[in-house]
C-alpha cells in the first residue's frame, strides 16, 4: 500500500530510540498517523514539527498497518508559531479538536482550514476570531452545525444577536428579548456581513462561548473528556490581547 499526500504536522510523539510517530492532518486521507524513522535525529527532528506544512508518501503492507512515511518540508511554520504565545496556545487547541475525528477519515474542509489558519496564528487580531471559525467548521463537520443565517423565530436575516442553545439556531435581537437569560450570545464577527470590524473583546468571549458551549454538548461530554486547557488559556490571552488593543 502507497499514497503520496501534502499536509499540516499536528503532533509527534518518540517510538524507540530514533524513530517517532508523526501525526499529519492531510489533504485527501484526514488525520494520519505514520512512522518515521530517524526523526529524532537533528536533521529530520525540525522538519517534523507541529504547524510545518510537509509533503508525505506513506508505505505500509498492509491498509490497516501503521506504516511508514517519507516526509519533506514545504513550509516552515514552526519556529514563526513558537515565538507567540497566542500561535502555541491556538495550535495546541485546533491539534486537540482534530484528534476527536476518526483516524484517516478524509475532512478535506477542514484540512483547507487548517492551513488558512496557520497561516494567521501568530497575528493576535486575526487568529482568535480565526479559532472561533475553525471551531464552528469542526462542530459543521461532525454533524453538529449551527444556524446562523435567519431567525429560527421570525425567519428573518436580518439584526441577528442571540444562538438558542437547545437549537443551535439564531435569533433576532427582537425576538430575543424575552429570552436573553436563556441564550447564547451571536457576536457580529459571525454573521454574514459583519466580519470587516475587529472584533472587541466581548466579541471574542462571546464567540468562545457559544462554540465552547456546543463543543463540551456534542464533542467534549459524550467522550467523557474535559475542554483542553490550551483553549482556557488560549480565551484568556486573546481576551486580554483584544482588549488592550481597543485601548491603543
Amino acid at each position: 500500500m502507497e499514497w503520496v499526500d501534502e499536509g499540516t504536522v499536528i503532533g509527534l510523539r518518540g517510538h524507540g530510540e530514533s524513530a517517532v510517530i508523526l501525526e499529519v492532518m492531510t489533504r485527501f486521507h484526514g488525520r494520519h498517523l505514520g512512522l518515521v524513522r530517524g526523526g529524532r535525529s537533528q536533521k529530520t527532528q525540525p522538519l517534523l514539527q507541529p504547524g510545518n506544512r510537509v509533503a508525505l508518501t506513506w508505505r505500509a503492507r498492509l491498509d490497516e498497518h501503521l506504516g511508514e512515511y517519507k516526509v519533506e518540508l514545504l513550509t516552515s511554520h514552526a519556529a514563526r508559531l513558537m515565538a507567540t504565545p497566542v500561535a502555541l496556545y491556538g495550535l495546541a487547541t485546533i491539534a486537540g479538536l482534530l484528534r476527536l475525528l476518526p483516524e484517516r477519515d478524509p475532512h478535506p474542509g477542514l484540512y483547507e482550514g487548517l492551513a488558512v489558519l496557520v497561516e494567521h496564528l501568530d497575528e493576535p487580531q486575526l487568529a482568535p476570531p480565526l479559532v472561533v471559525r475553525f471551531e464552528l467548521a469542526m462542530l459543521s463537520e461532525l454533524g453538529f452545525g449551527l444556524d446562523l443565517a435567519r431567525c429560527a423565530v421570525t425567519g428573518t436575516p436580518d439584526d441577528l444577536s442571540h444562538v438558542s442553545p437547545k437549537s443551535g439556531k439564531a435569533v433576532s435581537r427582537p425576538a430575543a428579548q424575552p429570552y436573553l437569560d436563556r441564550l447564547l450570545k451571536l457576536p457580529a464577527f459571525l454573521v454574514e456581513g459583519q466580519g470587516g470590524r475587529q472584533p472587541s473583546a466581548a466579541d471574542i468571549m462571546s464567540g468562545f462561548a457559544l462554540t465552547g458551549f456546543f463543543l463540551r454538548r456534542h464533542l467534549f461530554e459524550p467522550r467523557g473528556l474535559q475542554e483542553p486547557p490550551e483553549r482556557a488559556r488560549l480565551v484568556e490571552l486573546a481576551t486580554r490581547l483584544a482588549a488592550n488593543s481597543s485601548t491603543d
